[in-house]
C-alpha cells in the first residue's frame, strides 16, 4: 500500500512491488492473480471495519439514541482510519478508474448514506439542529475524519484516543442543537 500512496496505483507496476518488497515478481503472482487483487485487498482493509461500525450503528436496537450511535460512528471512524491509515490513504485516492475502485467507491456512497440517515434520526430526536441538509453533514463530518490521512502521524503528539476525542467533541459542539435567543 506504500508504494501506491507514494507513486499512485496505476503508476506502479507489479516489478515496482516485487523490488520493494524484496521479492520476485513471480512470488507476488504465486499469491495474488493480478496487481488489481493487491488493491481489493487494501480497499477491503480500508472499507470492511468501517462497514461493521456503520453498520452497527444502523441496526442498533438496544435503545441507544440515533445521536450518541452517530458521535460512536465518527470516534469509531477516526480510531478505524489511525489503525488502518495507508489503506485509508488509498481508499480516498481512488477515482474509479478500474472495477474494484468503483466497487470501492460505492461503499464509500453507502457509507455516507447510513451516516445521513443516523443523522436525520438524530435531527428527529431533537439531538442535532434540523437547518442543514443530513447528507451534508455525512459528508462533512467523513471529510472531518477523512482529513486525518493528511496529518495524523502514530508516532506524533497525539494518540488515537486524543484525536477520536478532539475530532467527535468538535463535530458535535458544533452540531448540538441551540437554544434560540429571544429577539
Amino acid at each position: 500500500m506504500g508504494l501506491f500512496n507514494r507513486k499512485g496505483y496505476d503508476a506502479t507496476s507489479i516489478g515496482d512491488l516485487a523490488a520493494e518488497l524484496g521479492v520476485t515478481k513471480s512470488a507476488i503472482y504465486h499469491h495474488f492473480a493480478s496487481k488489481e487483487d493487491l488493491l481489493r485487498l487494501a480497499m477491503d482493509d480500508a472499507l470492511d471495519e468501517l462497514t461493521m461500525v456503520v453498520s452497527a450503528a444502523v441496526s442498533d436496537t438496544d435503545g441507544t439514541s440515533a445521536y450518541e450511535r452517530l458521535r460512536g460512528v465518527v470516534r469509531r471512524s477516526v480510531e478505524v482510519l489511525a489503525a488502518h491509515q495507508p489503506a485509508v490513504t488509498l481508499l480516498l485516492r481512488v477515482r474509479g478508474n478500474t472495477p474494484v475502485e468503483v466497487e470501492a467507491l460505492k461503499r464509500r456512497r453507502w457509507l455516507d448514506d447510513q451516516l445521513a440517515g443516523l443523522v436525520r434520526a438524530a435531527i428527529a430526536e431533537g439531538a442535532l439542529r434540523d437547518d442543514l441538509s443530513p447528507d451534508l453533514v455525512s459528508r462533512l463530518l467523513f471529510g472531518m475524519v477523512n482529513s486525518l490521512v493528511e496529518w495524523y502521524r502514530p508516532s506524533g503528539a497525539n494518540d488515537p484516543v486524543t484525536v477520536a476525542d478532539a475530532v467527535t467533541s468538535i463535530a458535535f459542539d458544533g452540531l448540538s442543537r441551540r437554544p434560540q435567543r429571544s429577539q
